[in-house]
């Protein structure tokens, strides 16, 4: 008699998926040539490097925005949505952009004209989710046309982008 299937079947990625991507992110973070050479190798000048660096941190911004536009509309958020913002300042540090690091509930400056939060806060968690899920998605792709530690930092990012998907998506149940 064949067994009935599981009363609910969860969406989004699994946790063996979802520790496969982490721990894969960190070999290829681990992982080095040895030579020393510098960005500018084999995939390229160093315009491509730099391009490259710049949108990722241009795109860490806009999501570190997004951030700040929930909490500044759903203030109770703030213990769980938090620390995540915090860990998207210290990516978009890490590719060399400079980004406040106070929390929006802290400054009475308005979010970025451009980030529309939703009416509901699981519908406002669901929306950071999608662009935390698109952003990684980005990035594993832009991860293949860049060198060395670029590339390394992107998978890293990319990584921890999926880590923050899916515990904003656990988070909006």
């Amino acid at each position: 008699m064949p067994y009935p299937p599981p009363p609910h079947v969860p969406s989004g990625p699994r946790r063996r998926s979802l520790l496969a991507s982490v721990a894969g992110g960190a070999l290829l973070a681990g992982c080095s040539d040895g030579t020393g050479s510098t960005e500018e190798g084999t995939a390229g000048s160093p315009s491509v490097v730099e391009r490259a660096r710049a949108r990722a941190a241009r795109d860490s911004r806009g999501i570190v925005e997004r951030y700040d536009a929930v909490l500044a509309a759903y203030p109770a958020l703030a213990e769980q949505v938090g620390p995540l913002r915090a860990e998207a300042v210290r990516h978009a540090e890490a590719f060399g952009e400079t980004v406040a690091t106070s929390s929006p509930t802290a400054s009475p400056a308005s979010p970025s004209p451009s980030v529309t939060v939703p009416t509901t806060e699981k519908d406002a968690l669901a929306q950071l989710a999608a662009a935390e899920r698109a952003l990684a998605d980005r990035r594993a792709k832009a991860l293949l046309d860049v060198p060395g530690e670029l590339a390394r930092l992107l998978a890293s990012v990319a990584a921890a982008g999926a880590a923050h998907a899916y515990l904003l998506m656990e988070g909006s149940r």
